[in-house]
């Protein structure tokens, strides 16, 4: 029985979602006991809420769609936050902290891309791109 295959399961930012989800995953099993309810389970939700609100968007309207990658935006932003915390508290090496900044950022564009799609004519993208563009973190 061939396996049915959702429109969002398509889009690239959807699928790197899921490998950062994967790279969090592995990494927090290197942290302290200690931190399974702190920094893990933040981390680890907050990953995960990226791939979450793009798939629970697609099935919406288009301003549906354009409200929930505000919130995965705001989720990678919080995965930045949680890694550099973890990075202070020596959990991360610098080079980790730079590739999973880096994904971060790499997503974070994409969404912005999938959202000015989803507005092609949206003056507000032209008078106030920082709203939606990434910037160096």
């Amino acid at each position: 029985m061939k396996e049915e295959i959702f429109e969002f399961e398509k889009l690239k930012v959807y699928q790197k979602s899921l490998e950062f989800v994967d790279k969090v995953y592995v990494l927090t099993r290197t942290f302290p006991k200690e931190e399974r309810f702190g920094l893990i389970d933040q981390f680890r939700r907050a990953s995960v809420s990226i791939a979450l609100n793009i798939a629970e968007g697609s099935g919406g309207t288009k301003t549906e769609f354009k409200h929930f990658l505000i919130i995965a935006r705001r989720s990678i932003r919080e995965c930045v936050a949680v890694l550099e915390v973890s990075f202070r508290q020596e959990y991360v090496t610098p080079e980790i902290k730079q590739k999973l900044r880096s994904d971060c950022a790499d997503m974070s564009k994409m969404i912005t891309g999938l959202f000015k799609s989803l507005s092609p004519n949206d003056e507000r993208l032209k008078r106030y791109p920082w709203t939606f563009t990434v910037k160096e973190f």
